[in-house]
């Protein structure tokens, strides 16, 4: 039999002599009206413990309540999906960052894999398939500025319905670009072109992209940088998914 339980976040909080109450996982706390069912029931239940022998007579409300749990989204019958489980997530770049994206993303449930720009040019040629529309992602990490002409081909991805991440370092600063996943999103080019008309020194600028400037002297990012880095652009893949779902 299917066992019903606290939905993720969600909890029980019992204060003694009183009721119990429903703590969402938002942190709102709610008052449970058990009818007939004791606290320490509704706990086991919701908690997958065994009942205890003499809880067998409030079977039906307690089937009842925890239906209503249910229905309120605060108990889940089967374990919860990984948020990223059906996905693919290219990843490619430099190690650096590539590898922390790749391991945050595949906790998540992704099926990833490592590619060279190459591939990201077949994948930007390939005709659309439409059993992966909108479950395949491409995330390029560059530990330098991005060369000219280097994410040309890969700004083209979202016209396949293939979800288009980027980030990249200049100096100090690393940039972390808006996931692009259908036409009309704001790519590469879109972002190079804001801030190229958002400075007085747009001519520097583009001078400095095109590699007019001395030899990069870092500082590269650090292992905790990386992890924080590999978490923003995993929290974007997260909420590609999510809107993908619901679509």
């Amino acid at each position: 039999m299917t066992r019903s339980r606290l939905a993720p976040g969600a909890g029980i909080v019992t204060v003694p002599g009183r009721a119990p109450v429903l703590r969402t996982s938002g942190g709102e706390f709610l008052r449970v009206d058990t009818g007939g069912v004791t606290g320490e029931a509704l706990v086991r239940r919701l908690a997958g413990q065994e009942e205890a022998p003499d809880e067998g007579g409030n079977a039906a409300e307690l089937d009842r309540l925890v239906q209503a749990f249910e229905a309120a989204g605060y108990a889940v019958s089967a374990p919860p999906r990984a948020p990223l489980a059906g996905r693919t997530v290219h990843v490619l770049g430099d190690p650096v960052l590539a590898e922390p994206l790749a391991r945050c993303a595949g906790a998540e449930g992704a099926e990833v894999h490592r590619i060279t720009p190459d591939r990201v040019a077949e994948l930007v040629r390939a005709a659309p398939d439409p059993r992966v529309v909108g479950r395949v992602a491409v995330v390029w990490c560059l530990d330098s500025p991005v060369p000219e002409g280097l994410w040309d081909a890969a700004d083209l991805l979202p016209g396949r319905r293939v979800a288009w991440l980027r980030c990249h370092r200049e100096g100090a600063h690393s940039w972390t670009e808006p996931l692009a996943a259908t036409p009309g999103d704001v790519t590469s080019r879109h972002v190079r072109l804001r801030r190229l008309a958002a400075t007085p020194a747009h001519r520097e600028l583009a001078a400095y992209w095109a590699g007019h400037r001395t030899p990069d002297t870092g500082p590269h990012p650090t292992e905790a940088s990386a992890a924080l880095i590999a978490a923003l652009l995993t929290a974007d893949l997260l909420a590609w998914a999510e809107a993908e779902a619901e679509a």
